[in-house]
């Protein structure tokens, strides 16, 4: 799955739209961030780890990286 997809999937499961996670991160990072500029960096996978995770706190998650077994 990719990045676009995973984080639809999260935020719908939390009752949630990328339209809301566009104008979270832009409140928190004192940035402008549009919903097509949001949907363009999970597409291209050149989303910031930052802004990784301030979607994860939005989602009230907690972003883990782990081994791969």
């Amino acid at each position: 799955m990719n990045a676009i997809n995973e984080v639809k999937a999260l935020a719908a499961k939390k009752g949630l739209t990328l339209t809301y996670l566009a104008k979270y991160l832009s409140e928190h990072t004192g940035r402008h961030c549009s919903i097509n500029n949001l949907s363009n960096k999970l597409r291209s996978n050149t989303i910031r780890y930052s802004e990784m995770k301030l979607i994860a706190e939005a989602l009230e998650m907690e972003l883990v990286f782990r081994d791969k077994v």
